[in-house]
């Protein structure tokens, strides 16, 4: 008989930086056991703020601390906060069906409260999703089609305070490193992306 997996709550709290334009959204962290630090993309082998760093600073080491092997957090932070980008996941409550950190094997069992998450950041007009099975996510909760990678679409919901709010979902590629796509040409999307929603 399998070893029944255990449910797990979310570690973070969304990063809602005030005056946020862009919401960007994994599925999941990986285990704990995997963090270089408490934040979003803690691994390591992670490639998401060697793109940042790339993108913004024109290094892919500009934020990554090699010496002690993880990234410069309050740096990280800062520039969110200044450009105007939030993060959150697409999972809140998820299993591990297989043990490990693939979103393959990964069952989420309560979503992204979308709409609250939002209507936190009034100004944010674009939602970006990291990989495949948030983009899934997002478009139940929005009732649309999976945008291809790199593309975008338009769909809107309706917040707690009873309005719609309508922004652009984008699709983005894994920033895992198991996703085949050389570093490079993942920064080229997300260069692409943020600079559409006007964060660049």
């Amino acid at each position: 008989m399998s070893k029944l997996q255990p449910t797990e709550n979310h570690p973070l709290e969304p990063f809602l930086p005030s005056g946020a334009k862009l919401l960007m959204c994994g599925t999941f962290p990986p285990k704990q056991n995997k963090w270089s630090m408490h934040f979003y993309y803690p691994n390591f082998i992670n490639d998401m703020w060697r793109i940042f760093g790339l993108i913004y600073f024109g290094s892919k080491d500009a934020l990554v601390d090699a010496e002690h092997k993880t990234f410069a957090i309050e740096e990280i932070k800062n520039l969110l906060s200044c450009k105007g980008i939030a993060l959150s996941d697409t999972g809140k409550e998820v299993v591990r069906t297989k043990d490990n950190a693939s979103d393959k094997w990964l069952r989420i069992d309560k979503p992204i409260d979308l709409a609250w998450t939002l209507g936190e950041i009034p100004e944010c007009h674009a939602v970006a999703t990291t990989g495949e099975k948030a983009a899934g996510i997002i478009a139940m909760l929005t009732g649309t089609d999976v945008p291809k990678v790199g593309e975008w679409r338009e769909c809107s919901i309706k917040l707690e305070d009873g309005s719609r709010r309508e922004f652009r979902h984008w699709r983005m590629p894994s920033t895992s490193r198991a996703y085949p796509m050389k570093l490079e040409k993942k920064s080229e999307y997300y260069k692409t992306m943020l600079e559409s929603t006007g964060l660049l």
